[in-house]
């Protein structure tokens, strides 16, 4: 497919790798003119029966589906995720109602880097990368090191970290207290009156408080965490959070303390905040209260203004930017400093703010004290309707599969069979002849009437300690743990963002709008193999990150980052409609686990925000040369005659492109690191064959490993303890991908990653040369038998957190510890890696390139692809592209041309 733009007539010496000719210009205007365009459809017409031709397999027939369309029984809906199912549309919102309590205020002076504090008690100032607890030094100082940090996002501190509990990372907190829940009946009391017992009458237990900390940056971010607090029972440890496997601490520095002023026209929080400060240093409450006057005014809320606190920072005397907290309810205020127009930001004024803290599913007898005043109590006045178990009808198990015996499992999640036939999909009940009209009108989509009955109905309780879809279920052994915030962008109706879907750049409604941008499910961010993705669409597909960026006349460039790798849904709502008077757009973001992490970023362009983004989560490595050309790839060339003869055929033509692509069937049986001895014997004449006439080689290699005793690379992982376990955690997880019976990798943990990229090394991949280069898929994870064909969520890592809290992290650390590989095996050599990845979240851009996965031979799908790379690169991700052709069917000349040309502008140009 992708091929690099080089023509022969330049083959000179170059690139300073070992005389290899240096790959020519990918913006060559000979193969923009496409001169050899019809020859190439030729040539790849002769060798293929698609742009990735589908290798026939023993069971081919059977498995491959005619009609192309996405299996949507695999894969849950809102709807049928009982997180957001509960708060969707503020449906719970009265269980929630958040105080910030003014006598828990402090401020904390000295705006410190975390990672300098952990600099100063470092023992040594190299990079430790031994696999387990050594510290095995690969590189020293000089461009490669510097290189090598830049791409791991390491420092010079100690990277030894525990994957699991609070990993805070970054500039210490300015500004402290607490959240109080002061809802007349909260989740805890929904909880022990829907699954307690006779010792849940009056539990100290439904008390919830929480901890908010706001830390601020000296390029203007400002970071919101609001976190649990820690206690005997449930929460005596802290949630598992990914700072030290996402975020790029050295960058993250935090704003002096000479430049950050906390002030309230609260005289008591006033007096609080002057405790410890010089005479005369702090603001009167007259000078407190014009503040407060002048920002509430910006941001159109009455109110008393003894409710807000203030914190003002920025540059010296200038006061750059201002962050309002409202203290009941709880919300906050973003604003520059430097004009009069109303706030960029507004978080948590909609009455979504929510924090399921871990709870007992029972109440022990700790807490079951009667009569102890000021306790919260359960009630009979809150009318909370439960549902009668009576009622609920018993379904009889039905075996789906008829008896038929399993042998394997293909990519939409549907069983092989023994006797060569497969497991049909599921038929998924088509819009009612109502909603198909409505449809076609453009109007509500039959949204607004599920708001108003999820208005009408009471709590749902269903699926809050175990839930079920399909043949699958989830034990959640910690009971409910959702979090999430509405955030408002006033002045704005302009949002972009949370890729990646297949739909417009431009993020579009699901909620509360009548026009004809109306979508009803919400954007759902959680990584997934989506077999024949439909368009159109806010499903979940390989990868995710939840950055959402306004664009107003009014308030310029702002952004949000929620930094929660758990499967997430959110909403996007304008109010009113577009064009008018006071109109905002607003998002709702529910995640099923994790904390409170939300970093507002305020702009006030886009290169400004892009600069604060990278000091979050790390700047875009520079690529290798030839990666920047055209790639050639197929599933599958057949052996080494294969190669050559597509190699010959381009050089006979004078035809560009600088790589050729090997999926899974160069392997020996699909275990990745060796080669199939019968079509492959001679690997590395092969790649020097390529690299001498100026090419690359890549090659497949994906996260599921073979579970046979007999291959190396899964005898030596399960010796070591590599393996993500089971929900108990005994036995390493047993997963069905492409080999058949899998095992997966822990890449949460440092010596799992550090132990992959060891197998790169020359001397154990055997068959590899510095012309290879790497291909990560199927790293959402992709598992066949899996639920919505990825791993059940209560799976552990080596340190007991559960998948669902690093879900959205695997892809990422897969290609991560890749790249470092690719980086290892030359030690001492400043040779750039290349590593394409399918899966991908925030942080993504540091460790090499990725792609839209699996389109389809269509022109939907061409039209698709820029909207679809355009949403990639508002996530930072730049080194982006699709498939030209498509992987899916047939394509014909025209579109092939036509595609062909407008590949040739995708940064990463594979065909």
């Amino acid at each position: 497919y992708k091929s690099k733009i080089q023509s022969n007539e330049e083959k000179t010496e170059g690139e300073g790798s070992e005389g290899r000719p240096p790959p020519s210009s990918s913006r060559d205007p000979s193969f923009l003119q496409m001169r050899s365009i019809n020859t190439l459809l030729f040539l790849l017409a002769s060798h293929a029966t698609s742009g990735l031709t589908i290798l026939a397999l023993p069971f081919a027939a059977s498995i491959l589906p005619l009609a192309m369309a996405v299996d949507r029984s695999k894969f849950r809906t809102c709807s049928q995720t009982s997180f957001c199912r509960r708060h969707r549309h503020g449906r719970s919102k009265r269980l929630y109602d958040y105080r910030l309590i003014g006598e828990s205020v402090e401020v904390h002076r000295g705006g410190a880097s975390a990672a300098a504090i952990a600099a100063e008690n470092a023992a040594a100032s190299s990079v430790g990368v031994g696999a387990g607890g050594g510290a095995e030094k690969i590189m020293s100082g000089g461009l490669l090191s510097k290189f090598s940090r830049k791409l791991m996002g390491r420092d010079s501190t100690n990277d030894d970290v525990p994957s699991g509990g609070d990993t805070f990372r970054g500039p210490t907190p300015i500004f402290t207290a607490k959240l109080a829940n002061v809802a007349p009946f909260t989740s805890s009391a929904l909880t022990a009156q829907a699954y307690g017992n006779e010792k849940c009458t009056n539990a100290n237990s439904f008390d919830e408080h929480l901890k908010l900390s706001v830390h601020l940056h000296e390029d203007g971010v400002a970071r919101i965490r609001i976190t649990e607090i820690l206690e005997e029972g449930m929460r005596a440890t802290p949630r598992w959070t990914s700072d030290e496997l996402v975020l790029n601490e050295k960058e993250m520095i935090g704003m002096k303390e000479e430049s950050v002023h906390v002030l309230s026209a609260n005289p008591s929080i006033q007096q609080k905040l002057g405790l410890g400060r010089e005479a005369g240093t702090m603001p009167t409450i007259a000078q407190a209260d014009k503040v407060v006057s002048s920002l509430t005014k910006r941001a159109n809320i009455d109110g008393p203004k003894e409710n807000y606190i203030v914190l003002s920072y920025g540059p010296a005397q200038k006061k750059q930017w201002q962050l309002m907290l409202q203290l009941e309810p709880f919300a906050v205020y973003f604003f520059r400093g430097e004009d009069d127009g109303p706030p960029m930001i507004v978080a948590g004024t909609g009455g979504l703010t929510h924090f399921e803290i871990r709870r007992s599913k029972e109440c022990s007898g700790s807490s079951a004290t009667a009569g102890v005043e000021g306790k919260r109590k359960l009630t009979e006045s809150f009318d909370v309707d439960l549902g009668d178990e009576d009622e609920v009808e018993e379904v009889e198990e039905v075996d789906r599969h008829g008896g038929k015996e399993i042998v394997g499992y293909w990519e939409d999640g549907l069983a092989i069979y023994a006797d060569g036939s497969r497991e049909e999909a599921r038929e998924v009940e088509t819009p009612s002849e109502e909603n198909a009209e409505d449809d076609e009108l453009g109007v509500d989509k039959g949204e607004g009437r599920e708001q108003r009955r999820l208005d009408e109905e009471d709590f749902d309780t269903d699926g809050m300690w175990e839930e079920k879809f399909g043949d699958h279920s989830d034990s959640k052994p910690f009971g409910p743990m959702s979090v999430g915030m509405e955030l408002t962008f006033p002045s704005s109706n302009h949002l972009f963002g949370l890729p990646e879907h297949a739909s417009s750049t431009q993020l579009k409604t699901t909620a509360g709008s009548d026009g004809h941008h109306y979508y009803k499910e919400p954007y759902r961010l959680y990584n997934l193999d989506v077999f024949e993705y439909e368009l159109d669409e806010t499903m979940a597909l390989y990868g995710h990150i939840p950055l959402v960026i306004s664009q107003s006349m009014t308030t310029g460039t702002a952004g949000a980052f929620w930094f929660n790798p758990t499967e997430t849904f959110v909403d996007i709502e304008e109010t009113p409609a577009a064009g008018t008077e006071g109109v905002a757009s607003k998002t709702h973001f529910m995640s099923e686990s994790g904390i409170v992490d939300l970093f507002l970023l305020p702009g006030p362009d886009p290169a400004a925000l892009y600069g604060q983004y990278a000091r979050l989560t790390g700047r875009l490595a520079l690529p290798p040369m030839f990666s920047l050309g055209y790639h050639q790839c197929r599933w599958n060339y057949r052996d080494e005659a294969d190669v050559y003869a597509v190699h010959a055929k381009f050089e006979e033509l004078d035809y560009p492109y600088d790589v050729l692509w090997l999926d899974i069937e160069h392997t020996d049986g699909k275990r990745y690191f060796t080669w199939d001895p019968k079509t492959f014997p001679h690997p590395e004449d092969m790649q020097k064959k390529l690299g001498g006439d100026g090419r690359r080689m890549v090659t497949i290699i994906d996260p599921h490993i073979k579970r046979d005793n007999n291959y190396y690379i899964h005898k030596e992982a399960t010796a070591l303890g590599l393996y993500i376990k089971d929900k108990k955690g005994d036995k390493d997880y047993d997963g069905w991908c492409w080999p058949g019976s899998s095992s997966y990798l822990d890449f949460t943990t440092e010596k799992v990653r550090d132990w992959w990229a060891d197998q790169f090394q020359y001397g154990k991949y055997k068959g590899s040369t510095p012309e290879l280069f790497t291909w990560n898929d199927m790293n959402e994870p992709s598992v066949f038998n899996g639920p919505e064909v990825s791993m059940q969520k209560d799976l552990l890592n080596l340190n007991k957190s559960e998948h669902r809290e690093w879900h959205n992290l695997y892809g990422m650390l897969f290609q991560r510890s890749t790249a470092e590989g690719l980086i290892k095996r030359n030690e001492g050599h400043n040779v750039r890696p290349f590593v394409l990845s399918r899966s991908f979240f925030a942080g993504s851009q540091r460790y090499g390139a990725i792609w839209t996965g699996d389109n389809e031979a269509k022109w939907s799908h061409l039209e698709i692809a820029a909207p679809m790379l355009l949403g990639l690169n508002v996530g930072a991700l730049s080194f982006v592209g699709a498939d030209v052709g498509g992987f899916f069917g047939n394509t014909d000349a025209e579109l092939m041309t036509r595609w062909m040309q407008a590949g040739a502008y995708q940064p990463f140009f594979r065909g």
